[in-house]
């Protein structure tokens, strides 16, 4: 087959690292600069360095990416994102790398021309999902990391927009966007670029009656690092254009150690093609040699999931072999690529001394002083050429120097030096001009926001649960109007019956039923939905609680006219997101779990609903903690993780999706917040029932109606469990 050139995308978190992995063969370069990016705890780029890398990049024919890939709090978006981006959209930026939507819609307004890309961290794993993307500007679209060639494939067969996927480098156990275990366990929010890694940690794991399972090894969350050398035949003929490999917080020998063999092989594969195409053992022990964590996993690539990507043992990064190192940074790090230029200087009497400089096909001229008539000895063309041809640390060394001078000619090496400076200066910036961008100042107009009635009529008390043993004490609630039915409550040979009896006992109460999308939706969900289509649109559902830009998509596209309320994790953080997605008319929004409530107060809540109670998922993968400690058995239930406190967070595994969800160990309550919550601007709030039998859901409906509803007790008069908070108080930075 044909191949188009690929990309090969390298991080850097410092200069060193940047000129490094330029040297080692990167096409591009993805950095974060002092804010927004998703590793707050990387060196990363200061205003004039970042400006530096920029010029750098250009010059030597390869790209920078910025990363401003976090959730953006209100006074950010609208107060801070500007000034910050201005500087390095007039210098040339060619990309930025976006998770939030509000910063999406921000930046196509007010920066032009300037391509985004989106983040692994919108968790898009299929046509839908990226096709949302590309209709609203995206450039580039970064895949899960879970996806496999023939999901990746299906995008790229379907919607025309570059794809970038991750080849090299750490796994997250969660899907990228989908996780607030750090986040909830200490403050550290991952979507903010500050995760502290407890998936690292050690974890024992229990039965539901908890007795232990496995064989005791604690490290259950901890992926290995992923290597796809041997892959790049079916990376690139998937349609994976460009190839990324990560490594923000390495350092530069790593970085460029890994990028240089990537880019042999790389390299390899566009000139011979995948016939024959192999992988040496020394160079597959180099990559290890520059750091792998437990050894190395191909990925999701081929495997929906399984043991051989988990470490199981502590998880350390490891590292080898000092001479490698060294013979890496003495070619990669301590040297620099230099361009070949042409030059031609000429040096007559009584004329100013001129120099002419081609790369490629740009030429420039420069003047200089006037050559003198030499009074003693005159300058010979070898000590002019010795001289000249110093370029020194510029990006730029002579391959031809012609020198036309008469033999008595006598001008100061300091003249001469200048001449050579200012021709490459001049160099440079024709080079760089034409990345430039002029901009005017931004204005920051307020818009009216329209009235719109089906936002205002979404208030109510809704309840969700994901056993159907919970929904009998909702059903005779006198508080509940809607009750959300999870996918996990059923299986593919009963959902239609089950459901279906579900939903006319919902509707014989009174109430509203509502059906929950999967949390990931790709592409074997995607065809099960569209397959099913009009069994399910017979089903007399009231709407859908979609998880992800996938799902939302697809019901625009395939099931037009269903309803839909968008869950807290198609995350709203700011104003501008909601305006973007109220414009794809759902009935509903529903509030983020990680804005405080100083945050909620200035977040436009109306349309909006808040959770209450629940226990907060804090991840959703793709690998499966009970069959990684067993093996599958493909039924459902739920298993326990032990922390090194002594804490339960229960995991629930959906067989018919095949992904995992661990919860909190204790349940959110806002109970105590009713006031602040109604001046906050919610009219409609949420129950979430996760592992709770029927009694314990009886209980909860009962503190509601006397803490929140009637307000006749105190939340610790009648309920003594453990519950928390949540960010509702704290919040995350």
């Amino acid at each position: 087959m044909s191949k188009k050139k690929l990309e090969l995308l390298a991080p850097a978190g410092s200069f060193e690292t940047f000129k490094a992995v330029i040297q080692a063969g990167a096409d591009a370069v993805y950095l974060g600069g002092n804010a927004f990016g998703a590793r707050a705890y990387a060196n990363n780029f200061a205003e004039e360095e970042l400006n530096r890398a920029i010029d750098y990049a250009h010059i030597h024919g390869r790209a920078v990416y910025l990363t401003v890939n976090t959730l953006f709090k209100e006074y950010e978006l609208e107060k801070q994102l500007y000034d910050y981006l201005l500087p390095y959209y007039k210098q040339g930026l060619d990309a930025v790398i976006v998770q939030d939507l509000g910063a999406f819609s921000f930046i196509k307004k007010e920066f032009p021309g300037l391509d985004i890309h989106t983040s692994t961290q919108m968790t898009v794993t299929n046509r839908y999902g990226a096709q949302m993307m590309k209709d609203l500007g995206a450039t580039r679209v970064v895949t899960a990391r879970e996806m496999s060639f023939d999901e990746i494939r299906d995008i790229s067969e379907n919607v025309d927009v570059e794809i970038e996927s991750f080849i090299h480098g750490a796994l997250c156990y969660c899907f990228s966007g989908q996780c607030l275990l750090s986040s909830m366990l200490g403050g550290r929010s991952g979507n903010r670029g500050r995760c502290a890694q407890p998936c690292r940690l050690p974890y024992e794991v229990f039965e539901a009656d908890y007795k232990r399972r496995g064989n005791g090894e604690p490290y259950v969350l901890s992926p290995k690092d992923l290597c796809t050398i041997e892959y790049i035949p079916q990376l690139a003929e998937s349609g994976i254009f460009s190839f990324k490999i990560e490594g923000r917080m390495k350092q530069a020998e790593y970085a460029a150690g890994v990028v240089s063999v990537y880019r042999e092989y790389m390299d390899r594969y566009l000139k011979e093609g995948a016939q024959n195409y192999s992988v040496s053992k020394s160079d597959l022990q180099k990559l290890a040699d520059f750091g792998n964590r437990s050894g190395f996993t191909k990925g999701y690539y081929e495997m929906h999931n399984g043991k051989s990507m988990i470490t199981f043992q502590k998880p350390n990064h490891a590292k080898a072999n000092e001479v490698l190192q060294k013979e890496i940074r003495e070619k990669y790090i301590d040297s620099e690529i230099k361009e070949k230029i042409k030059g031609n200087l000429r040096l007559y009497k009584d004329l100013p001394a001129t120099m002419e400089i081609s790369f490629g096909d740009v030429c420039i001229s420069v003047s200089g002083d006037v050559v003198q008539a030499a009074l003693k000895q005159p300058l010979s063309k070898e000590k002019i050429a010795e001289n000249m041809k110093k370029t020194g640390n510029t990006p730029f060394e002579f391959s031809e120097l012609q020198i036309d001078a008469e033999n008595d000619i006598f001008m100061p090496m300091g003249a001469l030096n200048q001449l050579r400076r200012d021709a490459i200066e001049l160099l440079e910036e024709r080079l760089t001009e034409g990345f430039r961008r002029k901009k005017v100042q931004f204005e920051d107009v307020c818009q009216e926001k329209e009235d719109d009635a089906a936002l205002r009529a979404f208030e109510g008390l809704s309840a969700s649960v994901e056993m159907r043993e919970q929904l009998q004490p909702l059903l005779v609630s006198e508080y509940i109007t809607d009750i959300y039915l999870d996918n996990s409550c059923y299986n593919r040979t009963n959902i239609f019956e089950a459901l279906k009896k579900d939903i006319e006992l919902i509707h014989k109460h009174g109430k509203k039923a509502f059906f929950i999308f999967p949390t990931v939706f790709r592409k074997k969900t995607s065809d099960f939905y569209l397959q099913k289509k009009d069994a399910f649109l017979q089903l007399d559902l009231d709407g859908v609680l979609v998880k992800s830009y996938d799902a939302l998509q697809f019901v625009m596209t395939e099931w037009k006219g269903m309803p839909y309320i968008l869950e807290q994790n198609v995350y709203t953080y700011n104003n501008r997101v909601i305006e973007l997605l109220r414009g794809y008319e759902p009935i509903g929004l529903t509030a983020p779990f990680e804005l405080n409530r100083k945050e909620l107060e200035k977040r436009d809540n109306e349309g909006s609903e808040v959770l209450l109670y629940g226990n907060l998922p804090l991840m959703t993968s793709a690998q499966c903690v009970h069959a990684n400690t067993g093996k599958c058995d493909k039924t459902p239930g739920v298993t326990y993780l032990k922390d090194r406190y002594g804490k339960f967070f229960p995991v629930k595994n959906n067989c018919m999706e095949c992904y995992n969800t661990v919860y909190n160990t204790t349940p959110l309550m806002l109970f105590a917040f009713k006031k602040e919550l109604e001046n906050a601007g919610f009219e409609r709030f949420r129950l979430s029932f996760t592992t709770e039998d029927a009694s314990k859901v009886k209980e909860i409906l009962n503190v509601y109606e006397v803490v929140f509803a009637k307000g006749e007790k105190q939340l610790k008069e009648v309920y003594s469990g453990e519950y928390t908070n949540g960010h509702y108080k704290r919040g995350v930075e």
